[in-house]
């Protein structure tokens, strides 16, 4: 007989595949606990800016300064700061140019192209400087690293001066852009603090098109001199408008601030006038803007510009006259802010604004960028997609270079449950939720697929991995594993913890299990370390006296909870769930159905909801 000592030794040199064995996350701490809340001693870096920027529309360019207040909250005593500048995406050294890579193609046709289409200019950092004394600075692409007059410690602070400039290019890698001198949109165009956090310290990886941005949250005061006749839509609230706005625009703002329904500021009759009678000299926009992690804007001579209120907050499109179908814009954002701040938590920001111009989508906090699309449900899923980013992340700060899966993919699931509230009732709005199905079993051919938790810049398939896979995961968390009621509840205690904070994946792991009671190890493993296939088959049906039974087999490396239909002989149907344990005992299940009418045929998933890769063996018989 072996010891006890043996059997634990033989054991510890077996590897355990079972799937549902612990996943190996890092060790929760007072930072981040293991509930998946932040814990008591949990801390992120502060930092506010004071920027004053001028556009130049006859060069071309964008000269700023800015005033840099960085609160060290962390316990470590900093020697140097981490800032992005990434205007150097289109700089002849970048990496980017080094490596040419191709377009990226979304569904819907739209088109990343992170290449700038030949345009080349960086950004010239003219000045960073503290306390009067120029700092020693070192570019590395889009990444600087400045060293500090002297180590900031633990809860200490430093101001920065900085001052620089740069040309705005044509199109800025599908995220920023001019046409001509009549549309600026403008993002990701001030030198800004990289994010150090209790994770990886600093995180100054590179901006090369694919992955996105993670950036601390603080408070902005922004002056932008721009043309005097150009209309600004922007980040923040306006500080001046007595100076910026006639009286007429003023009064009509008034009226959309208690209208449900459109009221229009500009209308097209007028921004086609001003855009045809230039007007002389400059006007300066004063905008301010608390707790956020970013600021962007946008100016024309001939925006139109539709607002309406929801629960205190402005909803505002701003479109070109030639913009055909943006008549429905506003209502669409109306309904968009409204449906997510019901269903996952409040809208924190006193306006949400929409514009329409040349770059395909973009968000950054109050702003988003919208492209104009002829087909209506197309202009809705992009608009909302663009919006829904106000939560994620936006709201909840998730590390988008590293983890996109938490950021356009959560953004993707809540966009269905959007898309098929605003088109609810129209054959459209019943088929919504079938299409992340049906590109769910188009991408189910093994081969080109990576884990989610691979960096976008490492996914040869980002509009999968990042988008519709996500998506599908936690259609599948709700509908199959955990149940509405449970998984909403979940998803809005996430949303609730980790607002205007930096969570990592297990801390939404973590946050799931917490609230719906399940260990899900199993779960997250197979979507998102893995790229695991289901495939649940029927392997025969026999009879035991008033007994049916089902032989079932799990073949693929997926497992998920089972529901199976039986038809009898009656044709009377009964379905029947079987949850997730019963793959406990191994890949085989004998489903014991105690009954005396013949059963003539049996169906795994009979609403379809599961990607299964193989769904002729789901039936008997075949």
């Amino acid at each position: 007989m072996l010891t006890l000592a043996v059997a634990l030794a033989i054991q510890s040199q077996v590897a355990d595949t079972s799937p549902f064995r612990a996943l190996p996350l890092p060790a929760p701490g007072r930072a981040r606990s293991a509930s998946g809340a932040p814990g008591p001693d949990y801390w992120q870096q502060r930092v506010d800016y004071v920027i004053r920027a001028t556009l130049d529309t006859s060069s071309q360019t964008i000269r700023g300064s800015e005033r840099i207040h960085y609160v060290n909250h962390s316990p470590d005593t900093l020697a140097f700061v981490w800032v992005q500048i990434e205007q150097n995406l289109f700089a002849p050294n970048s990496i980017t140019y080094a490596l040419s890579q191709p377009p990226l193609h979304f569904a819907g046709g739209a088109v990343f192209d992170f290449t700038g289409k030949g345009f080349t200019g960086g950004i010239t950092i003219e000045r960073f400087a503290s306390g009067g004394r120029p700092l020693k600075r070192t570019e590395y692409g889009t990444m600087m690293r400045v060293e500090l007059p002297r180590p900031l410690a633990p809860r200490g602070a430093i101001d920065c001066d900085v001052a620089w400039h740069f040309p705005i290019p044509p199109y800025g890698g599908g995220r920023m852009g001019r046409i001509g001198t009549r549309l600026y949109e403008i993002g990701q165009w001030y030198p800004r603090l990289v994010v150090y956090d209790d994770v990886h310290g600093w995180n100054p990886l590179p901006y090369i098109g694919a992955g996105e941005f993670y950036l601390e949250y603080g408070d902005f005061d922004v002056t932008l001199t721009l043309p005097a006749g150009f209309l600004v839509a922007a980040t923040g609230t306006v500080a001046n408008p007595i100076a910026v706005w006639t009286a007429e625009q003023r009064a009509r703002l008034a009226r959309a601030r208690v209208s449900a329904e459109r009221v229009q500021v500009v209308t097209k009759a007028e921004a086609i006038a001003h855009g045809a009678h230039p007007t002389p000299g400059t006007k300066t926009w004063h905008l301010t803007a608390r707790r956020v992690r970013d600021v962007a804007w946008a100016a024309s001579p001939d925006f139109r510009w539709d607002a309406s209120s929801w629960h205190g907050i402005l909803i505002q499109t701003f479109y070109r006259p030639s913009a055909v179908p943006w008549e429905e814009a506003n209502r669409m954002a109306w309904f968009t802010i409204k449906h997510f701040s019901e269903t996952w938590g409040m809208y924190p920001w006193p306006h949400a604004t929409t514009v329409e111009g040349l770059v395909e989508g973009m968000e950054y906090p109050m702003l988003t960028f919208v492209p104009s699309i002829e087909k209506r449900e197309d202009q809705y899923w992009v608009l909302t997609h663009e919006f829904g980013h106000e939560w994620f992340p936006m709201m909840v700060g998730s590390d988008e270079r590293r983890y996109p899966w938490m950021d356009e993919g959560f953004n993707t699931f809540i966009d269905y449950g959007s898309a098929e509230g605003y088109f609810k009732g129209t054959a459209y709005g019943d088929t919504v939720r079938r299409d992340l199905l049906g590109a769910a079993r188009i991408s189910a051919v093994p081969g080109n697929e990576q884990p989610l938790i691979d960096k976008p810049v490492e996914q040869r398939d980002l509009a999968w991995a990042a988008y519709q896979k996500p998506a599908l995961m936690l259609t599948v968390l709700r509908d199959a594993v955990l149940g509405q009621e449970t998984f909403e509840r979940a998803m809005r205690e996430y949303v609730r913890r980790w607002t205007f904070k930096h969570p990592q994946p297990a801390d939404f792991f973590r946050t799931i299990e917490d609230v719906s009671g399940r260990d899900l190890d199993w779960f997250w493993r197979e979507w998102v370390y893995t790229t695991a296939r289901l495939d649940q088959a029927v392997d025969s049906v026999s009879t035991a006296g008033d007994t049916t039974l089902v032989y079932l087999s799990n073949r693929g490396q997926m497992v998920l909870p089972l529901t199976l239909e039986l038809t009898f002989a009656d044709g009377a149907t009964e379905s029947r769930e079987y949850p997730i344990e019963m793959w406990n005992l191994g890949s085989r299940f004998t489903a014991r159905v105690a009954t005396a009418r013949r059963v003539v045929g049996v169906n795994v998933d009979p609403k379809g909801i599961y990607p299964d890769i193989d769904r002729a063996n789901n039936r008997w018989p075949r």
